[in-house]
C-alpha cells in the first residue's frame, strides 16, 4: 500500500492587493492563492464602488487608465457568474514605492567615543499576527563587522513592522552578540502551525525581548578588546512573532568549545553561522541552525529543531570534524539551499559542496570545497527535479563553477578557473536556449548543458528577480560608489542580442546593503501578483521602500509564496551572503503555462470567499 502523500503546513494569505499611480493611470495587482489556482477563480475591479472591468480571466492585474490618486478600488473574486460580496479594498499609492517609516535607533558610541549610525540591513517577511498579510522583520547593525575584521560593534537589533509602518516590537540581542552578516541568522516562520509566525535566532546574556524581559545576566560583557566574543554562554531562543516575547530558550548547539578547533584562535572561524527552515518530516517546518564550514578537519555542524508545545525540541545533529565525516569538512558555503532533492517528499539541505538528508545523515560530499554563492531550484523545463549551480573559492578546485545533480552530487559539467571564483548566478535570461543560463565573474554565459553562449556574460551577478511581464528574469543589482563606499540599487534587463544590460528601474534615494554585495533588505513576492517586490532602505535609514512592478502581464500564476522551495528561500534569504529566490517549478517562455499545484495544508483554512453576488459577464 502506497504511503499517503504528505501535505506541508503553509500560511493562509489574503489578497495582498496594491494600487499604484502611474503615468498611464492606476495599476492594480493582487494575489491568487495556490488553493484557488485550479478552481476557475477570476476577478472584477470596482472603482469607488462601481464596476469598471470585465471579468478578468487571464491575469491578476489591471490598468485603470482613468484612475486617479484619490480613488478607492475593490478587487472581487468571481466564480462563474457570481462574485464575492465584499472583496479586498485598496487605496492608491501616489508614489513609485510603498513607504514604511522606521524607528531608527540612536547612534552607537564605542568605548573610544566614536559614533556610528545604525543601518537598516537584512530583512524577512512573515505573517506575525495572523491577518493573512505579511509583516517585515528588520535587522539593524551599527559598525557591523565581517568575522575577519576587528572592532566593537553596536548591539544588533531586530524590529517588526506592519506594512503601514506600525512597529510591533524591538528585540535587542545585546552586547554579547556581534553585529554582522555572519552572526545573526534570524528565521521567521510559523513553526508551531498556529497561523502566526515565530522568530528563532542565537541569543546571549543581556538579550532583551520585545516585552523587556532579559535573558541571563543583564550586566555581563564578554567582548574582548578586539570586539570578538569568545566566552560566555550561548543560547538559541524562540520568540513570539506577534509580541517579540521569549517563548523558549535552550543552550546553543554546538557550543564554541575550544576556539582553535574551528580553524583559528581569534574568533573568525568559530562564529561562521548559517540557518534555514526545512520540512524535514514533509509536513511541519523545522529550524536548522548551523555552525562552521571552513578548513579540512574543522567542525561543520547542523542541528535541527522542531517547535513542540512552544518549546524548541532537538530533532537531530549532523557533525563533521577530524574524527567523523571528515569528507564533509570545508565544504560549506556562506549560504545554503533547501528542497526535496531526491523526491521522497521530505526536505534535504544542500550545504555548499555537500548535502544532508532529512534525517540528519550525510548524503554526499563533492570535495570541491567552500564557495561564496549557489542556486538550488528548477532550472530545466518539463521535469520535476531540482537543479543546482555553485561556484568555488579554492584556486586549485577542479571546477571553479559547476552544475550538478543535487540529489547525488554527480557533476554534470563544470569549468576549471584556477582562481577564487567570487560571483555566480543561474537564471533564465535568454529565451533562445532551453532552460536557465549560468555565468560567473570574468567568464562567459552558458546553458544548463554547458554550451558557451557568449564569452562575456552579464556583469550583473547578484540577484535575479521576476519583475516585468514576461517569463524572463531580470537582474537586481547595484552600482557601487567607491568614494562614498555605498551601493545604489538597480534592476536591469539583459539584452541578450546586444550582450548588454539595460536599466529598467533606478530607485533614486535608496541604498543597497552589505557593501559591494549590493543586496536589498529583501526580495520576495510580498504583495500583488506572482511577481516579486524589492525592499531597499532610503539614504538616511528612516524608511524602507517597497518597490513593486507596474507592468501588465497576461500570465496568471498563484503566489510563489505557496511553493515551499520559494517560501523557504525567502525565509533564509537573510543568511550570511544572501542569495535570491528560486522555485520548485521551471519558469520560462518554453514552460507548460500551468503550474503544478503544491500539496499544502493551509493552517487557517483555504479562506474561500462566499460567491453570493450575481454579476454580468
Amino acid at each position: 500500500m502506497e504511503a499517503k502523500p504528505k501535505k506541508r503546513k503553509m500560511e493562509t494569505l489574503g489578497r495582498g492587493a496594491v494600487a499604484m499611480k502611474t503615468e498611464d493611470g492606476v495599476f492594480l495587482s493582487w494575489r491568487l492563492n495556490a488553493y484557488e489556482y485550479e478552481q476557475d477563480i477570476n476577478f472584477i475591479v470596482l472603482r469607488n464602488g462601481e464596476r469598471i472591468s470585465d471579468i478578468i480571466t487571464n491575469s491578476t492585474n489591471y490598468l485603470d487608465k482613468d484612475g486617479t490618486a484619490d480613488d478607492v478600488y475593490t478587487i472581487k473574486a468571481v466564480k462563474g457568474n457570481k462574485a464575492e460580496k465584499h472583496g479586498a479594498q485598496i487605496k492608491v499609492t501616489n508614489a513609485e514605492y510603498l513607504s514604511i517609516p522606521l524607528d531608527k535607533p540612536a547612534n552607537f558610541v564605542d568605548p573610544d567615543g566614536n559614533s556610528y549610525p545604525y543601518t537598516a540591513n537584512d530583512a524577512s517577511v512573515a505573517d506575525l499576527d495572523g491577518d493573512g498579510e505579511y509583516e517585515i522583520i528588520l535587522r539593524w547593525d551599527a559598525n557591523g563587522k565581517d568575522n575577519s575584521h576587528k572592532g566593537i560593534t553596536g548591539e544588533c537589533l531586530l524590529d517588526a513592522y506592519k506594512l503601514d509602518g506600525t512597529k510591533l516590537w524591538r528585540i535587542n540581542l545585546g552586547k554579547n552578540i556581534r553585529s554582522g552578516s555572519h552572526y545573526t541568522q534570524f528565521m521567521v516562520y510559523d513553526f508551531n502551525n498556529d497561523g502566526k509566525a515565530e522568530l528563532v535566532c542565537k541569543t546571549a546574556d543581556g538579550t532583551i525581548d520585545g516585552k523587556g524581559n532579559v535573558i541571563g545576566d543583564k550586566d555581563a560583557d564578554y567582548r574582548n578588546k578586539d570586539g570578538f566574543i569568545l566566552e560566555g554562554p550561548e543560547y538559541l531562543t524562540l520568540f513570539n512573532g506577534e509580541t517579540g516575547e521569549i517563548m523558549d530558550t535552550v543552550d546553543y548547539d554546538p557550543p564554541r568549545g575550544n576556539i582553535r578547533e574551528w580553524g583559528d584562535s581569534w574568533g573568525n572561524r568559530v562564529d561562521r553561522f548559517l540557518a534555514c527552515v526545512a520540512y524535514l518530516d514533509g509536513e511541519n517546518p523545522s529550524v536548522v541552525m548551523c555552525r562552521g564550514y571552513y578548513d579540512h578537519g574543522c567542525p561543520t555542524v547542523l542541528v535541527a529543531y522542531d517547535v513542540i508545545d512552544n518549546r524548541l525540541v532537538k530533532r537531530w545533529k549532523f557533525l563533521a570534524n577530524k574524527d567523523q565525516n571528515i569528507e564533509y569538512t570545508n565544504q560549506g558555503n556562506h549560504n545554503l539551499g533547501v528542497g526535496d532533492i531526491d523526491g521522497d517528499g521530505l526536505d534535504e539541505i544542500v550545504y555548499g559542496a555537500m548535502a544532508v538528508d532529512h534525517d540528519g545523515m550525510g548524503i554526499y560530499s563533492t570535495g570541491l570545497e567552500h564557495g561564496d554563492c549557489m542556486n538550488l531550484g528548477n532550472f530545466t523545463p518539463n521535469t520535476p527535479n531540482l537543479d543546482f549551480f555553485q561556484i568555488h573559492e579554492h584556486e586549485g578546485a577542479e571546477y571553479g563553477f559547476e552544475v550538478r545533480d543535487p540529489a547525488t552530487g554527480e557533476i554534470k559539467w563544470g569549468k576549471y578557473t584556477g582562481r577564487d571564483t567570487t560571483r555566480g548566478l543561474c537564471a533564465k535570461v535568454d529565451p533562445r536556449y532551453t532552460g536557465n543560463q549560468c555565468w560567473v565573474m570574468d567568464d562567459g554565459i552558458y546553458t544548463m548543458e554547458g554550451e558557451l553562449i557568449n564569452e562575456q556574460g552579464p556583469t550583473s551577478i547578484d540577484f535575479a528577480i521576476w519583475w516585468d511581464g514576461d517569463l524572463i528574469r531580470e537582474l537586481l543589482d547595484h552600482e557601487f560608489n567607491d568614494e562614498t563606499q555605498k551601493g545604489h540599487p538597480k534592476i536591469y534587463k539583459w539584452d541578450y542580442e546586444n550582450n548588454k544590460l539595460v536599466t529598467i528601474l533606478d530607485p533614486k534615494g535608496t541604498l543597497s546593503n552589505n557593501w559591494k554585495k549590493g543586496t536589498p533588505c529583501i526580495q520576495a513576492d510580498i504583495l500583488g501578483d506572482w511577481r516579486e517586490e524589492a525592499v531597499w532602505r532610503n539614504e538616511d535609514d528612516t524608511e524602507l521602500r517597497i518597490y513593486t512592478t507596474t507592468e501588465l502581464t497576461d500570465h496568471k500564476f498563484y503566489t510563489f509564496m505557496h511553493d515551499s522551495v520559494y517560501r523557504l528561500s525567502v525565509a533564509f534569504q537573510n543568511t550570511a551572503y544572501n542569495q535570491c529566490t528560486q522555485t520548485s517549478f521551471y519558469i520560462g517562455p518554453e514552460m507548460d503555462e500551468k503550474l503544478p499545484v503544491p500539496m499544502n495544508e493551509y493552517v487557517q483554512g483555504t479562506n474561500f470567499p462566499d460567491f453570493t453576488e450575481d454579476i454580468d459577464e
